[in-house]
C-alpha cells in the first residue's frame, strides 16, 4: 500500500512539474447569463400558441442580444438559465402552448435554423438554433418540450405525450446536438419525470460536457454518474435557484460542488430578487467568476477563461492543496463535547466527554433540520459536537473582537422539507443575534474574522467544502482533504467576516 501511495505522489509531482515548466494550461472561453426574465403574470391561465410565442419571444430577444455581445468577446459556449424563456408555476394544461415539439428519435440530425419547416411547434428551437449559427458558438438553453410517447411505453401519460423540463444544446452551426430531460423536479406540476435517467454528454472541439439542471445537483443521478462513471470534467448547468443561507445559496453550493469533485461548472441562474433568485458563475476547482446581486434587478453576462483540464489548476494553487497525505497535527484539547447519543458513560451513568453546564449545547433549526450546536464562547479553543454517528470538531482563533455569536453545528440524518435527501453536515455559522435560538437563521453580513480548522468523521465520501463571508462572498479553504477517516478543512487568513464555514456531506446511499 505504501509503495502505491509513493508512486501516485511521484506521478502527481511529475505531472504538475510538466504543467509548470512549459506545457501551460489550455483554456476555452465560456459565458453564462443571469437573466432577469420577463415572467407570466398568470401562469395557470389557459392560453394559445400564438400568445405564448409572443410572450416567449420577449425573453428570446434578450438572449439574442447577449449572444451578440458574447460573440464579439470570443465566447465559444454560452449557457442560459432554467425557466428563462417561459417562466414557472404552470399547470399541466396551462403550460401546453409554451412547449416546443421534440421529435422522439434521439438519432435525428436536425438544424432548426436551416430546416424550420421540418416539424411544427418548434419556433423557440429555431430561434435558439439561429442564435448559435449567427453567433458561431455553442448555445445551451432550457425550455419546455412535448415529446410524443411510444405506443409500448407503460409510463406514457394519459394524454399521450410527455412534458419535459428540457436543456438543449446547439453547435456553432446551429445543429441540435444534445437534449436532457430534468430528472429531479422541484414542485414542477406542468412537467413529467423522464421514464429513464439520462446521462447526456456532448462534444465540442475544446471540451466534453455533461448536462444537468437545478435540483439535480443534490442527487446522485445523473450528476455523480456523469462524473465518476463517464469521467466528465465540464458540466453545464441551467438553474432557477432560490437562495437559502447559511448552507444553500446558489454560488455557495455550486462553488463547493466544483471544488469537491475537481470539475468545472458553468452555472446560469435566473435573477429575481423578490423570489430570492441570484447567483451565477463559472466555477473551477481553484478559481471562479461569479455574480451575486440582491440589490438590483439587472441581468448579468459573465465571461471567463475555463481550464480544459481542471486538474491542472491544482498544480498552480497552494502548495499543499489537496495533499491529504501530508503530516498534519490536530489539537485534541477539546473543551466541550455534546452528543445526541452517548458514546461513554461515567460510573454515575452520566454521558462523558465535557462539562455540559459550563458551555451548554442546544438544538436549533437550520435549513429545516434539527441541528445540535455548541457556542464559541471563548476567543480560541477546540470544541466538539456530535449528532447521530457524526462528530464535528473545530479548532479556532478569533482575529478580532466582535459582539457576535458563532456556533458549531452538526446534523446527521434525512432532510425532509422541499425534497428528501440524506445529509451529514459540520457547520460553523454566525447566529442571527446573541440569542442562541437564532443560530441557523439566514445571515448575510458578519464581522468575525477567524483562523480555523474544521473536521468530522464522515461516513460518506461525498463531502463539499464551503466558506461564505460577509456580503455573500466566497473564499476557498487553504487546504482540505481526508486523513485518518476524517475530512478536514483549514483557513488561515480571511479578509471579511465569516458567515458560514461548512463541510456539507451528501449520504447518497442512505436516501
Amino acid at each position: 500500500m505504501a509503495s502505491v501511495i509513493i508512486r501516485l505522489m511521484i506521478q502527481a509531482f511529475l505531472y504538475c512539474l510538466m504543467v509548470q515548466i512549459g506545457f501551460g494550461i489550455e483554456y476555452y472561453v465560456a459565458a453564462v447569463y443571469e437573466h432577469h426574465s420577463i415572467l407570466n403574470s398568470n401562469p395557470t391561465a389557459l392560453s394559445d400558441r400564438k400568445s405564448a410565442l409572443e410572450f416567449m419571444f420577449r425573453n428570446l430577444d434578450i438572449y439574442e442580444q447577449q449572444v451578440n455581445i458574447a460573440s464579439k468577446k470570443g465566447v465559444q459556449i454560452i449557457v442560459f438559465p432554467e425557466d428563462g424563456i417561459h417562466g414557472f408555476n404552470y399547470s399541466r394544461m396551462s403550460i401546453y402552448p409554451y412547449l416546443d415539439l421534440l421529435p422522439s428519435s434521439y438519432s435525428l440530425t436536425w438544424n432548426p435554423c436551416l430546416e424550420p419547416n421540418k416539424f411544427q411547434d418548434t419556433e423557440v428551437l429555431q430561434r435558439l438554433s439561429c442564435m448559435a449559427k449567427e453567433g458561431r458558438m455553442f448555445v445551451v438553453a432550457n425550455l419546455g418540450t412535448k415529446v410524443p410517447c411510444e405506443q409500448e411505453d407503460p409510463k406514457c401519460p394519459p394524454d399521450g405525450r410527455y412534458h419535459f423540463n428540457t436543456n438543449v444544446v446547439f453547435s456553432d452551426n446551429g445543429t441540435l446536438i444534445a437534449r436532457y430531460f430534468k430528472q429531479n423536479l422541484y414542485f414542477e406540476y406542468g412537467f413529467d419525470i423522464p421514464p429513464h435517467v439520462q446521462h447526456v454528454i456532448f462534444h465540442t472541439p475544446f471540451a466534453r460536457f455533461g448536462l444537468f439542471t437545478c435540483f439535480d445537483i443534490l442527487f446522485y443521478e445523473p450528476v455523480v454518474t456523469l462524473i465518476e462513471k463517464f469521467k466528465v470534467k465540464h458540466l453545464v448547468y441551467p438553474t432557477a435557484w432560490m437562495n437559502q443561507l447559511p448552507l444553500l445559496s446558489s454560488i455557495q453550493i455550486h462553488r463547493a460542488f466544483a471544488t469537491g469533485f475537481n470539475i468545472n461548472i458553468l452555472a446560469a441562474n435566473i435573477h429575481h430578487t423578490t423570489l430570492g433568485m441570484s447567483g451565477s458563475g463559472i466555477f473551477s476547482p481553484l478559481s471562479s467568476s461569479y455574480h451575486f446581486d440582491m440589490g438590483s434587478e439587472n441581468g448579468q453576462l459573465i465571461i471567463a477563461k475555463v481550464p480544459v483540464d481542471p486538474s491542472e489548476e491544482l498544480c498552480q494553487g497552494d502548495e499543499d492543496w489537496g495533499s491529504v497525505l501530508k503530516s498534519e497535527t490536530f489539537e485534541d484539547n477539546v473543551i466541550y463535547t455534546s452528543s445526541q447519543s452517548c458514546h461513554s458513560e461515567d460510573r454515575n451513568g452520566h454521558c462523558g466527554g465535557g462539562a455540559a453546564g459550563e458551555y451548554g449545547s442546544f438544538n436549533a433549526e437550520m435549513m429545516y433540520d434539527n441541528f445540535t450546536f455548541v457556542p464559541l464562547n471563548t476567543s480560541q479553543g477546540t470544541i466538539q459536537v456530535c449528532g447521530g454517528k457524526l462528530c464535528c470538531y473545530v479548532t479556532y482563533q478569533k482575529q478580532n473582537s466582535t459582539k457576535e455569536l458563532y456556533a458549531l453545528g452538526v446534523f446527521d440524518g434525512l432532510h425532509t422539507v422541499h425534497g428528501q435527501y440524506s445529509l451529514q453536515i459540520c457547520a460553523l455559522v454566525k447566529c442571527g443575534s446573541l440569542n442562541a435560538t437564532t443560530c441557523g437563521q439566514e445571515v448575510t453580513d458578519a464581522n468575525g474574522v477567524f483562523t480555523f480548522k474544521l473536521w468530522g468523521n464522515f461516513s460518506t465520501k461525498y463531502v463539499f467544502p464551503m466558506i461564505v463571508t460577509s456580503g455573500v462572498n466566497l473564499q476557498l479553504p487553504d487546504w482540505w482533504g481526508w486523513k485518518d477517516n476524517h475530512c478536514y478543512m483549514r483557513k488561515k487568513t480571511m479578509d471579511l467576516g465569516l458567515v458560514t464555514a461548512a463541510l456539507y456531506g451528501r449520504y447518497y446511499e442512505r436516501d
